[in-house]
């Protein structure tokens, strides 16, 4: 099995090959943590979820270092703790909470290794100072600025010339620039600001030379994959390769990162996030609507590459899918999980494909079906089929929670209580023979909302 990777470098997809197979290398730019996070920023964070936990498959759990990083240290912080009145670290910790929490409730796995960039400031000075030293780098006016001239690659990450990207960014204009294009690795701070001694003044890091020190002091230089959303390609990657290579000069790209992915963007009802539109969706809030594994199926619901149009319909899709995969695993708790043949491949050659979800989804469809008509007619094949589809599901990151609890969630101890009276006195009445009084019951429950399952192993239930 050949997992292949869509590498934004080359453009192309290629044979994920790692430089060593048992330390698979994996950074994911995280959160900037002065907010909830939005359902746009979880997107990566599923994404990539999903392909830590296939390469866990592929090399073994233990073999993948999987680094996601923390952002404390940003001018949208410092603007949050000042409107606040308080520390920056009580802004930083809300929200580093919140979104454990939050991706917690996606089903998104905590990373190996989660480096704050407040703790990397020397390494972040040290890569500065060797820049310098190399010609890539020049101090002024109490800045240090990445001299883009002195990179011949500059721009090969996202395929642009040095004239494109100025032209296409918002591009600081400063007396102190040698180029327009030259980007700020250490700047003065601003009163009230976090603030650190070095050798060019008191200040604090830029945002780009935070994940190439990080990169560098917690996994090694070159990693295998980095991930992150498509808008960090220019100017944050391009900006992350020209340091994390010519500090050391070897300024061939691959000498950073040796596969870079992108996940595309997420639009609401076809229209970009933004707050002047008033349309963005924090994932705290949605979360407390939807259940966590509704939003991760809708997240994964289109290729990663590709734009996802977040809906209505997609999140009813979404449970839709997950009522049925639910119901098929309610209707199969009588049957003692097995031992999994080669299900589990059908999966992975969707995934391996580019880490193509929505074909792992169908796939997982399919099993589900298999089992469910197992159960049925009673197949002795259903304890290796419930097994494969556990395995494909977790790989997904389903099917992880009780399938009678799925169901109930929306339902209070009190209507809960009726409800399984009714069905009680239903069992007793088709006991009895009376069925007249047993579609009564059947029918009070419908008015209520109460969708009746019979199986197998008996009655089941769930609201519509």
């Amino acid at each position: 099995m050949t997992l292949k990777l869509h590498n934004t470098l080359t453009r192309k997809k290629e044979p994920f090959s790692p430089a060593n197979p048992e330390r698979v290398t994996m950074y994911v730019c995280g959160p900037t943590v002065y907010n909830y996070a939005h359902i746009g920023n979880a997107r990566p964070a599923v994404v990539f979820d999903v392909l830590f936990r296939l390469l866990g498959r592929l090399y073994g759990e233990g073999a993948v270092v999987y680094a996601r990083n923390v952002t404390d240290v940003d001018d949208k912080i410092n603007a949050k703790a000042a409107e606040e009145g308080v520390e920056i670290g009580v802004v930083t910790s809300r929200y580093l909470t919140a979104y454990h929490e939050d991706m917690g409730q996606l089903g998104v796995l905590r990373s190996t290794i989660e480096p704050h960039a407040t703790d990397y400031i020397s390494p972040m000075q040290a890569m500065i100072a060797a820049l310098i030293e190399r010609g890539h780098a020049y101090a002024a006016e109490g800045h240090v600025l990445f001299d883009t001239s002195s990179f011949a690659d500059y721009g090969k990450l996202s395929g642009r010339t040095l004239d494109d990207m100025i032209a296409g960014a918002r591009v600081e204009v400063a007396p102190y620039k040698r180029n327009p294009a030259d980007f700020v690795m250490w700047k003065p701070s601003k009163p009230g600001e976090p603030v650190w001694d070095s050798p060019w003044g008191a200040g604090r890091p830029g945002w780009h030379i935070e994940c190439s020190a990080m990169i560098e002091q917690t996994l090694g230089l070159p990693i295998d994959i980095h991930g992150g959303g498509h808008d960090l390609t220019f100017p944050h990657h391009e900006n992350e390769i020209a340091q994390g290579v010519c500090a050391h000069g070897d300024n061939r790209p691959t000498a950073y990162a040796r596969y870079w992915m992108h996940n595309g963007f997420l639009t609401m009802d076809a229209e970009k996030m933004s707050k002047s539109l008033g349309n963005v969706l924090l994932v705290h809030d949605l979360v407390k609507v939807f259940p966590g594994e509704v939003v991760r199926w809708a997240l994964l619901s289109a290729s990663y590459r590709s734009p996802l149009n977040w809906t209505d319909d997609v999140l009813a899709q979404s449970r839709s899918r997950l009522d049925y995969l639910y119901g098929v695993m309610q209707r199969a708790q009588g049957v003692e999980t097995g031992v999994a043949g080669d299900g589990d491949k059908v999966l992975l050659n969707a995934l391996l494909d580019d880490l193509n979800t929505p074909g792992a989804q169908y796939e997982l469809g399919l099993r589900a079906k298999a089992l469910d008509d197992a159960v049925r007619t009673k197949s002795s094949n259903a304890p290796a089929l419930k097994a494969e589809l556990l395995v494909l599901a977790d790989i997904l990151g389903f099917l992880g929670g009780d399938p009678d609890a799925w169901f109930k969630t929306d339902v209070d101890d009190d209507l809960s209580g009726r409800i399984e009276t009714l069905l009680q006195q239903r069992i007793e009445a088709r006991a009895a023979k009376d069925f007249a009084a047993a579609d009564a019951i059947r029918n009070e429950l419908d008015d209520m909302g109460v969708v009746v399952m019979d199986g197998p192993a008996g009655a089941t239930w769930r609201l519509k």
